[in-house]
């Protein structure tokens, strides 16, 4: 089981990450929640999702602490980052973080989504450069699965998925291990 949180902004495409990945997850036999958290602003207050998948049955969408963190900014980091168990990995968007100290009992993964997206023409695509370097740092799903389903799930939307296809695989490819 994995206790997951996407964190960041309102626009940022924290709640879209989650539901992909809910989607994702359940078409390829796993047990899923998603419960959200937001506030009223349109774009710019805080925003935020849980996210639990499992191969066995979910007691709650509202775990103790979490697996995985998924900062897509600074302030999502230091808002939550108290929330994680010991082995935990955090994902940040290295993008919008400056040098820091992290804590030992973590495993912190790092990839320029903002840089990446723009990179490939998807400045929209933040989110699902952060999902790939998620991927890769959990190894909870195989890659060309994910991958794959991705790409039927924006086709099956009506939305051209080869740039959003691309933004995964490349935040997958480009994750590192910043400690």
């Amino acid at each position: 089981m994995a206790d997951i949180m996407f964190a960041g902004i309102g626009g940022q495409g924290v709640l879209t990450a989650g539901k992909i990945l809910i989607q994702i997850a359940a078409e390829n036999g796993k047990n899923v929640s998603w419960t959200s958290e937001y506030s009223a602003e349109m774009r710019g207050g805080i925003a935020l999702c849980r996210v639990v998948v499992s191969d066995e049955e979910i007691g709650s969408p509202y775990p103790d602490t979490l697996d995985v963190l998924v900062c897509m900014n600074e302030d999502a980091y230091d808002t939550y980052i108290g929330q994680v168990a010991a082995g935990a990995k955090v994902i940040i968007n290295q993008s919008l973080f400056s040098q820091r100290e992290y804590p030992s009992h973590v495993e912190v993964f790092g990839v320029d989504a903002m840089g990446i997206s723009a990179e490939l023409n998807n400045t929209r695509g933040a989110n699902l450069v952060m999902m790939g370097a998620m991927i890769a740092a959990t190894q909870m799903m195989d890659k060309q699965q994910f991958s794959d389903t991705l790409k039927d799930y924006f086709d099956h939307k009506g939305i051209p998925s080869e740039k959003n296809v691309q933004c995964f695989e490349t935040g997958y490819e480009k994750a590192g291990r910043i400690c």
